[in-house]
């Protein structure tokens, strides 16, 4: 079946002159993640040179042979190299991509990759990551002003000095794929919500993909619809969505999308290598969690995202069940 696609505008929020216009960024980013759950923001501080070099770092890394990069494989703790394993509920298949994950605390422990293999590299990570850090708390000032919290009170939870912190940088590489139909299926992101507080995505200019679906009323649900807007990947934005975290944060007023890198299929699409860059806010382990109107129980950060986990789980072995069951 045909992917149909409807024009919805996603916002664009400019960051210019934060503090004087602190009240007028609050309501446009609430607006946004009540009505679209996504944005792009612009005017953020960070230089498009500056991302650029980042990339450069991440290109670098994924170059290096895969027997270099798997001393540094993916753990559970949400931390480390993969190649073809991540598995969608919604697709059951591998996305074809390989990605690193990079964080701040006591789970990075052995898993920054030598510095002999790529100088410098842990240190430029690093130094990028506190950029975008920076700029996530702005935005958390705002949307705890607009849930009525002290504007610290979401900062204090993402607080990424301390060793139980949770944030994570994703370094994505989509494989390139064939043009011509060669018998196989691929996906490189198949759909999806972050299960996080708030994801602020790096793309580059001219590699497309990236697809958004409304439809999400509940953190526990999956269900989405088949309609979907293409946002367009421009090197000095940045897209920023809504996870299931805020969304559970919010009582359900702020909605976790659903979203997708899509795999090439027609006139337009982009087939070469894809390269992305994921800051995902991930709450410290023992970050209390409760809207202002009490509508879930309170959780810890740590027991979210082992929950979130386990949905994700269950629900990809229903997927699986189902296609076994029909083929």
């Amino acid at each position: 079946m045909p992917t149909k696609y409807i024009d919805r505008p996603i916002p664009r929020i400019s960051l210019a002159d934060f503090d004087q216009r602190i009240d007028e960024i609050t309501a446009d980013l609430v607006h946004a993640a009540e009505n679209v759950g996504f944005f792009t923001i612009v005017d953020h501080g960070i230089s498009t040179d500056d991302i650029e070099a980042m990339f450069a770092t991440a290109e670098r890394f994924f170059n290096l042979p895969d027997d270099v990069k798997a001393t540094v494989p993916w753990n559970p703790n949400n931390v480390g190299w993969e190649k073809k394993s991540q598995v969608r509920p919604s697709t059951g298949q591998p996305d074809t991509k390989e990605s690193y994950q990079l964080q701040f605390g006591e789970n990075m422990t052995n898993m920054w990759l030598d510095d002999v293999h790529l100088p410098g590299f842990r240190t430029t990570s690093l130094t990028f990551m506190h950029r975008v850090q920076g700029v996530s708390e702005q935005l958390m000032r705002c949307f705890a002003r607009g849930l009525g919290f002290p504007d610290i009170y979401f900062i204090k939870h993402h607080d990424v000095s301390r060793a139980n912190e949770q944030t994570t940088m994703r370094l994505l590489h989509y494989f390139a794929l064939p043009e011509k139909p060669d018998g196989n299926t691929y996906h490189r992101a198949g759909a999806h919500a972050d299960w996080d507080f708030l994801t602020l995505l790096f793309q580059r200019d001219g590699q497309n993909g990236l697809e958004i679906c409304p439809g999400r009323e509940a953190v526990t649900e999956f269900g989405i619809s088949d309609e979907w807007t293409r946002v367009e990947a421009r090197t000095g934005e940045i897209v920023c969505n809504i996870g299931d975290l805020l969304m559970s944060w919010s009582d359900d007023r702020f909605k976790s999308t659903f979203h997708r890198v899509k795999a090439p299929s027609e006139p337009g699409d982009y087939y070469g290598d894809r390269y992305s860059i994921a800051y995902f806010n991930q709450p410290c382990k023992d970050a209390l969690i409760q809207g202002p109107k009490k509508k879930y129980p309170m959780l810890t950060g740590e027991q979210f995202n082992a929950q979130a986990m386990q949905r994700n789980f269950a629900a990809l072995q229903e997927k699986l069940k189902t296609m076994e069951a029909s083929a």
